[in-house]
Parts: C-alpha cells; sequence; structure tokens
C-alpha cells in the first residue's frame, strides 16, 4: 500500500485530506453548520467520482467542520434558486447526482456524523456505506417543517437504511432525533465516544483488506438493494472473475499457508 498524505482544498466549502490509503473529505462552513450550498453539491459530485477513480485511495470518510456534519441544504438559497417548480427541479437534480455519486462511489465512504446531520446532511450520510456517531449526533429530516416532499431517491436511501417504519418517523416527525434515538432508528451503524476517530478505525480496518474483495461485495450488496442484481448479472460475473484471478487472492491464499497477514495491492 503506497503511504502519502497530502491536503488539497478544491474550495472554501469543501476540503479533501489524504493519509495513506483513507481521504477524508470535509464540509467546511462552520459559520453555519456546514450547510450545503448548490455548488457544493456539484462539487461533492465531481470530489466523490474522482475518489472513486482513484487507485491509491481505499476508503472515503465524509465529515463536517467544528463539531457537526451538515445542518443540511442552505435554505438562504431557496428563494432564488428554488423559487418556483422548475427551478426546484433544477436545483434537485444537481443535490441527486451528488447522492448518486456518493451511493455509487466504487470505494467504501463511512459518514462520521457529529453534531447535526440534518436534510440534505442527513442524506448524504445515508448514501454512504457506515455511518458513525457519537453523542453529540442529531439527525433527522425537517421535510415537513418546510413543506416539501423528499425525492424518490432520497426517500429511497433513509428507506433501506432504517425500514418503512422508521422511514416514516423521521419523514413524519420532521425533528433531530437524538444519538440514542438515532442509533435505536438505524440512522447511524456505531455509536462511539468520537464519531471520527471511530470512522478512522474502521476505515483503516477496511484499507487493510483486498481492494477487489470489497469492490465486488459493494457491487452485489448495492444491486441486490436496488433491485438490479438480474439486470447487472454479466458485470457482477466480471468482478467475481477478476477477483479469483487475481495477485491479491494468491497472497491471501499463501499468507494463509504461511501464517501470516496478507499484502494486498489491489490488483
Amino acid at each position: 500500500m503506497k503511504v502519502h498524505e497530502t491536503t488539497v482544498t478544491t474550495g472554501p466549502d469543501i476540503l479533501i485530506a489524504s493519509e495513506g490509503a483513507i481521504a477524508t473529505v470535509t464540509l467546511n462552513r462552520p459559520r453555519i453548520r456546514n450547510a450545503i450550498r448548490l455548488a457544493m453539491w456539484r462539487e461533492l459530485e465531481a470530489i466523490f467520482s474522482r475518489l472513486g477513480a482513484t487507485e491509491d485511495i481505499r476508503v472515503i470518510i465524509l465529515t463536517g467542520a467544528d463539531g457537526h456534519f451538515s445542518a443540511g441544504a442552505d435554505i438562504s438559497e431557496f428563494s432564488g434558486l428554488r423559487a418556483d417548480v422548475e427551478s426546484g427541479r433544477q436545483y434537485e437534480k444537481y443535490a441527486e447526482a451528488a447522492l448518486l455519486a456518493v451511493r455509487d462511489c466504487r470505494k467504501p465512504t463511512i459518514a462520521a456524523i457529529s453534531g447535526y446531520g440534518m436534510g440534505g446532511g442527513c442524506s448524504l450520510a445515508m448514501a454512504c456505506d457506515l455511518r458513525v456517531g457519537d453523542a453529540s449526533t442529531r439527525m433527522g429530516i425537517p421535510a415537513a417543517r418546510l413543506g416539501i416532499v423528499y425525492s424518490t431517491l432520497e426517500c429511497d436511501l433513509l428507506y433501506r437504511q432504517v425500514g418503512l417504519a422508521n422511514a416514516k418517523r423521521v419523514l413524519y416527525c420532521g425533528r433531530p432525533f437524538t444519538s440514542e434515538e438515532c442509533a435505536a432508528l438505524q440512522l447511524i451503524d456505531v455509536l462511539a465516544p468520537n464519531a471520527l476517530a471511530q470512522a478512522r478505525a474502521l476505515a483503516e480496518e477496511i484499507a487493510q483488506n483486498a481492494p477487489l474483495s470489497i469492490a465486488g461485495s459493494k457491487l452485489v450488496l448495492e444491486a441486490l438493494a436496488t433491485g438490479t442484481a438480474d439486470s447487472r448479472q454479466s458485470e457482477i460475473s466480471m468482478h467475481i472473475d477478476r477477483a479469483m484471478a487475481s495477485a491479491d487472492y494468491r497472497e491471501a491464499t499463501r499468507a494463509f499457508m504461511e501464517k501470516r497477514k496478507p499484502s494486498f495491492s489491489g490488483r
């Protein structure tokens, strides 16, 4: 595994830091709890598409600056950018493209959620593979308090994570849920003393395993979750065959016989 450490600012609102095989994407508008501007939705799509195709990166953490994940979409933009049905549709197009880029990213993704993860921030967390929270975590979707209906994609991300009854509770109540409630509702998968520290520990554990195996597993599980497994069977078979023919598979077999930890190259 190549070890490197760099920090890249893609813009003042989103930061990317990489250390070893782990990239951390940080929403960076702490003054307003990292509320997401339209430009940020477009930027997030590009970032996750790029990181998903970066060979040296094996896991991506998504978090927010200064104690909050994200308060959601920046409502101060709505009067101009979501003033009517047509502009609302255009806004949702960009937001959904970002959510799909996170959901379909080729690398495992972990949301580290301290503080608020509301609305669009909650949807971003649902689009990640795993979610880690701490005692400060507050998550919810205030659509019912804003007079809007969430899209099919956003409702699906929520529904497949928490189930039908819990999804209805989140959407109907429209309030922030406490960390304990988030754990009970399955809005978060792991409740830890420090969300970001635990997310990094989880990322390091995942990064030690065979990348082709993880990528294949993610493909199969996402295909099952979206009901596309049958139509994508040739793609799934290709990933299975590629892993079976890989150098990593041979390395894992040798390591098992030699009673040592395998060193995976992703090839």
